[in-house]
């Protein structure tokens, strides 16, 4: 050809190979593409993630530590600023709200936080979206919280109103804002953010401190510290100074809510990133290795040929590495683009979920450079060892067709198969027993695709079991209220004698650092009744797990962060009340799956606090026909802070594991049906391009282009039916990394096997194969003989 002079004969060869294989070239390169997309895709979204909230909380001025307290005066701050390591400090109040939103049949939860009089904040600072600061001239001045301002259609000018102290006021919005330390906002006694049913309000300090009775004073200490300082030390120091003040506990930014729910996003797209783009990419590469080996391995007479011919060992290899590297190359470039564009849509979802004002997608260069190495690597490999098998040949004998294998021993075997099977069957029989390295790898490649989509679906089947666990067995209220403190129980009869409450069922939450050793966690204890029903804390197999008078159960969850099993001693640092430390041993460990849970006896937690015959919120069933009733009634309630309903919950957790990594698996659920496909296909076509002399040799004696594409596509199906039952039990294994790679401190994918998802993986290979099957027999059936039968120079 005119566009080929020029070139030389091994690069003609080259480009000749490459048009004859193009069908397995694309499949095996889209797969290989697939793989360095998933990549480049998470690596690039860990890496955004980080670089915008670095950025995010350095322009805002995140504070490094918080502390809640009761009451303490503004001259106490000069103090705390010349503790060592501080570089900033600030004082603020903060309150709890319910705001009353025209149509809505409950009040909604809202968290009042003050802004300087003057100026932009020291720490802590908003990012004002539309409108400006408040007044303090102007105490019914706002800035309402963007998400759920546009949940409900607001916008500055709009008035709004709220309980704040147990008064009902009026306000008007006078701006929009975000802010770092509300990237994660969650109504009060749930676990999943919901924009339209928390708020948060900000006011100019003067007014928020009017409301509160905090007149030059403050209930919350926000600092800035400096790279080198011991936060441990700080913490300390600032506890002991606001112990006289009702000092909570500070803690570090690390246990701040929001950023520990962004961190374990990040960290669970961390684990993503590590463990399953190289599964992908090691299944491509295993394809990748079988193909170029054994078109190394039926080009033997032609390396022979070309030793003839005086070309060196050096100039062969580079020959076929070419061919490797078209394909891995190609691959990965096409993955590293696909990679790129994937990511910056699942960037903007994650920019609107996170409330990020900005969010830019950026991939770290040396992910691109080790998704083309580990692609090239992986193939030269298997190439490498059969050329070096080939070189050790003289070209006389590499010119010669491989010595046939003795079969001599085989004749008892091939009387038994004339018994049973006609000419075509044993021929497919009989290749089958006499390359059985083959056709393993054929079984282990199929196999290998199929536990992608296995492991993904039984993933996917995950999720539902984490949602239907967590709002039908362990939560079976109809909707809970939490109050603004721990009150009489004599509240429940108030709640209980509303008409239309079936069942009421108390419950306390206390704010206690968890300590074993050097583990230590930030949480709450549930306290609930011995034989609670609305909500309890279950086992593996789903049976309630007994509360006993003394000892705390943890969630599977909490016991891994804290390393303790039952019976071992646990240190419980109470955040509330008088504080107590207390040593209590763990009693069970809960199958929970969303948060990280610990739950204590009732009478037994109030009892160690002293404060008898208390709660802090209860669960309630009610009758559905008499719901708009009841929620009038609970409006009427000058204690409540927040009111949960189960079904509103369980839409927005749906929500979040459909908008947040969990997203990733749907995607991921895509690529391993499509790599399946692709590891199917190619195992057909490398059949076909190994037996192509043989298939068109069976043609010529007589055989039928039935009888021919039979030798073929029989062997491809015994193949692929070998390969499902070893798919499933691979498959069986991987769902457990993936599901660890899915599963955060907020919700924990656990590992399920689901019958229906082997029989979906399974229909799948089948269909491939069926798909497959077709598409061969086509090109079996449009063979060209003569082309087929001449011997290739």
């Amino acid at each position: 050809m005119p566009a080929l002079i020029g070139i030389s004969p091994l690069n003609r060869k080259l480009l000749r190979d490459l048009w004859r294989m193009k069908g397995q070239v694309m499949a095996i390169a889209l797969v290989i593409a697939l793989g360095v997309l998933m990549l480049v895709m998470m690596n690039g979204l860990v890496r955004s993630l980080e670089d915008t909230r670095t950025a995010y909380y350095e322009r805002h001025r995140l504070a490094q530590v918080f502390a809640p307290l009761q009451r303490a005066p503004q001259s106490l701050l000069d103090r705390i600023a010349e503790l060592e390591g501080v570089t900033a400090v600030a004082g603020r109040v903060t309150g709890s709200a319910l705001i009353n939103i025209q149509g809505q049949p409950l009040p909604l939860s809202a968290q009042a936080v003050s802004l300087p009089d003057r100026g932009e904040a020291r720490l802590n600072d908003i990012y004002l979206t539309s409108g400006r600061r408040p007044d303090p001239s102007h105490e019914d001045e706002i800035i309402l919280l963007q998400d759920f301002a546009r949940a409900h259609g607001l916008n500055p000018g709009d008035s709004l109103s709220a309980t704040m102290h147990g008064a009902r006021r009026a306000f008007r919005i006078v701006g929009l804002a975000q802010a770092p330390e509300f990237l994660y906002s969650a109504a009060p006694g749930e676990f999943v953010p919901d924009d339209a049913r928390f708020a948060v309000i900000w006011m100019s300090q003067s007014a928020l401190a009017a409301v509160y009775d905090m007149n030059g004073a403050f209930n919350q200490l926000l600092l800035g510290a400096s790279a080198d300082s011991s936060l441990p030390a700080m913490l300390d120091r600032v506890d002991t100074l606001l112990e006289p003040y009702g000092g909570l506990g500070a803690y570090g930014l690390a246990d701040h809510v929001s950023n520990r729910f962004i961190e374990e996003e990040i960290s669970g797209l961390r684990v993503s990133s590590r463990t399953v783009p190289p599964v992908f990419l090691a299944v491509a590469a295993f394809l990748l290795n079988i193909v170029v080996s054994r078109m190394i391995q039926a080009e033997r007479e032609q390396i022979g040929l070309l030793k003839a011919f005086g070309y060196r060992d050096v100039e062969i290899t580079l020959h076929y590495m070419k061919f490797v590297f078209v394909i891995a190359v190609g691959g990965a470039l096409i993955g590293c683009l696909l990679g790129v564009l994937s990511g910056r849509s699942l960037a903007q979802v994650y920019q609107s979920y996170y409330k990020f004002p900005f969010l830019l997608f950026q991939v770290d260069p040396i992910t691109f450079l080790i998704g083309v190495l580990v692609s090239i690597l992986a193939a030269a490999a298997g190439g490498m060892v059969v050329l070096q098998s080939v070189f050790r040949l003289t070209p006389a004998v590499a010119m010669q067709p491989p010595a046939p294998a003795d079969y001599s021993r085989s004749a008892a075997l091939a009387s038994f198969l004339k018994r049973f099977l006609d000419p075509p069957g044993r021929m497919v029989a009989r290749r089958l027993l006499r390359q059985p390295g083959r056709a393993a790898g054929g079984v282990i490649g199929i196999a290998a695709g199929m536990s992608l989509a296995v492991a993904m679906l039984n993933v996917m089947s995950a999720f539902d079991r984490t949602l239907e666990l967590s709002f039908s067995l362990i939560d079976r209220s109809d909707l809970s209220v939490s109050f603004v403190e721990p009150l009489s129980d004599k509240v429940l009869y108030e709640l209980q004698s509303i008409d239309g409450v079936i069942e009421v069922e108390p419950v306390r939450t206390v704010a206690v650092l968890f300590s074993n050793g050097q583990h230590s966690y930030r949480g709450a204890v549930t306290g609930l009744p011995p034989a609670a029903r609305l909500n309890r804390a279950l086992d593996v197999r789903q049976q309630a797990i007994p509360l006993r008078t003394e000892g705390v159960v943890l969630a599977v969850a909490l016991a891994d962060i804290l390393q303790v099993n039952p019976g071992d001693m646990l240190s419980l640092d109470v955040r509330e009340g008088r504080q107590p430390q207390l040593q209590v041993p763990v009693t069970g460990v809960a199958d929970s799956l969303i948060g990280s849970p610990a739950y204590m006896a009732l009478d037994s937690l109030n009892r160690v606090l002293r404060e008898p015959h208390r709660v802090s919120g209860a669960y309630l069933r009610i009758d559905s026909a008499k719901q708009d009733a009841i929620y009038r009634q609970i409006k009427l309630l000058p204690a409540i802070a927040g009111v949960s309903l189960k079904q509103e919950a369980r839409e927005a957790f749906q929500t979040l594991i459909d908008t947040s990594a969990g997203a990733v698996r749907y995607l991921m659920a895509a690529i391993a049906g499509v790599i399946t496909f692709g590891i199917v296909y190619n195992s057909a076509r490398i059949a076909f391009a190994e037996r192509a002399r043989d298939l068109a040799s069976l043609r010529v004696i007589g055989f039928t282009r039935g009888e021919t594409a039979f030798v073929l596509l029989a062997e491809l199906s015994i193949i692929t039916l070998l390969a499902l039952p070893l798919g499933g039990l691979l498959g069986y294994f991987l769902v457990f990394a993936i599901s660890e790679g899915f599963s955060t401190d907020l919700y924990r994918v656990s590992a399920v096997f689901v019958p229906q998802s082997y029989g979906i993986a399974a229909l799948a290979v089948i269909i491939a194969a069926l798909l497959s099957g077709w598409l061969v027999k086509r090109d079996i059936d449009r063979i060209d003989l003569v082309s087929a039968l001449k011997v290739r120079e």
